[in-house]
């Protein structure tokens, strides 16, 4: 089986995590700061805060926000569930904007349409969270002016993103949004196994951040409500979490990110090359916005079944009899059982809802090689023209 994603891990890497086993610290050593600052100096942000996963770093971005009961957040339905149930961890409610039909994002016209009504009703977001899918950027300079507009803050889900770029610039550089979360999962650009980072310009939202990621707890004196008692010290001074990374993860994330470049590169040479191969077949290809320089985590097609004659179903299914790996990213949030539960229903958001209609997420990884992606292209062909 080709799997859709799949980690590199060299003997560099290895190196790098036995490193860590035979020092002093696994966890809360100095690893886990040096990752911070390689990743947060690539990207072009001020500060980074480490976490367990992009998940933790979503929750405590929007903590950070204020975020909390009585107030609203906003994301895209073609997401994973992580980028709404980020707001219902803090008691807020969630709804959504429409995507749009070209780049699959958030769409800035559908978003302005509904926060327009929202504002008549009194139902404006505080958050809103941008996901760019398949890391792809949304269209950042129009989301964020509808922020200023309309008083919400920005959390870029960038998931699927380190390593790409928008309008020149490193995504992640904070230039239209507040916070900016990364993940390494093993399937993404790059992986500590289990992780996630949250980066930003704003020196008060990063010690917050990193003061929830560890049960709300600082030695800090500048920080205590009252002097200390001794050396032994701490005072937990908000209600936090245990999201920290270990020292091992942070090991294998300093060493992944010196080939970051390497891997995103090598990702649009594959881009390219399906782009080429699939043009003669029944299926629309991902297209690029040119201010976007995509991570590439996923390649995606939609499949044009009217000229197929045979359904989604069948399609999926005998790709993965022939040994690919298929997946499908994502099923619309909305249509989950738990949003269905507040309300949510088939129909409230129609372009998402074509778009699981049609997609499938073909193999993309970095140490793909040429023959695997041809054993790709010849299932499809076996399946959509036969």
């Amino acid at each position: 089986m080709i799997p859709y994603g799949r980690q590199d891990i060299t003997q560099e890497d290895i190196d790098a995590v036995v490193a860590v086993l035979r020092s002093d610290f696994l966890t809360q050593g100095p690893c886990v700061p040096a990752f911070e600052t390689a990743v947060a100096r690539h990207v072009g942000a001020a500060h980074g805060v480490a976490v367990n996963s992009a998940t933790s770093a979503l929750h405590i971005a929007c903590l950070a926000l204020g975020l909390g009961p009585g107030d609203w957040l906003w994301t895209t339905p073609i997401t994973f569930v992580a980028s709404a149930n980020c707001g219902l961890y803090c008691g807020a409610q969630i709804d959504f904007a429409d995507i749009d039909p070209r780049t699959y994002n958030l769409c800035p016209q559908a978003l302005e349409e509904k926060l327009l009504a929202a504002q008549a009703a009194g139902r404006l977001p505080k958050v809103l969270v941008a996901v760019h899918l398949c890391g792809q950027p949304c269209d950042m300079e129009a989301i964020h002016a509808l922020g200023q507009r309309f008083g919400f803050r920005i959390i870029e889900d960038a998931s699927h993103a380190i390593g790409g770029k928008y309008k020149g610039e490193f995504i992640g550089s904070g230039r239209y949004s507040d916070i900016t979360v990364f993940s390494f999962h093993p399937v993404k650009i790059v992986t500590t196994a289990e992780g996630g980072m949250a980066v930003t310009n704003d020196p008060q939202l990063a010690e917050k951040m990193a003061l929830l990621r560890s049960h709300g707890i600082t030695r800090d004196p500048q920080q205590m409500t009252h002097p200390a008692d001794g050396p032994w010290y701490y005072q937990q001074i908000d209600l936090g979490f245990n999201y920290r990374m270990t020292e091992l993860q942070a090991a294998l994330g300093i060493s992944q990110m010196q080939r970051l470049d390497q891997y995103v590169a090598r990702r649009h040479k594959l881009a390219i090359r399906y782009d080429n191969l699939l043009a003669a077949l029944p299926v629309t290809r991902p297209w690029q916005h040119p201010d976007s320089y995509s991570g590439l985590h996923l390649y995606v097609i939609r499949l044009q079944l009217d000229q197929i004659g045979k359904s989604h179903l069948e399609v999926f299914e005998s790709l993965r009899q022939q040994g690919i790996g298929v997946n499908l990213h994502y099923i619309p949030v909305h249509l989950q059982p738990y949003c269905q539960a507040m309300g949510f229903k088939r129909g409230d958001y129609p372009e998402a809802e074509r778009y699981y209609e049609e997609a499938i997420s073909l193999p993309m990884f970095q140490t793909m090689g040429l023959d695997q992606q041809d054993a790709v292209l010849a299932a499809l062909r076996n399946t959509l023209i036969a």
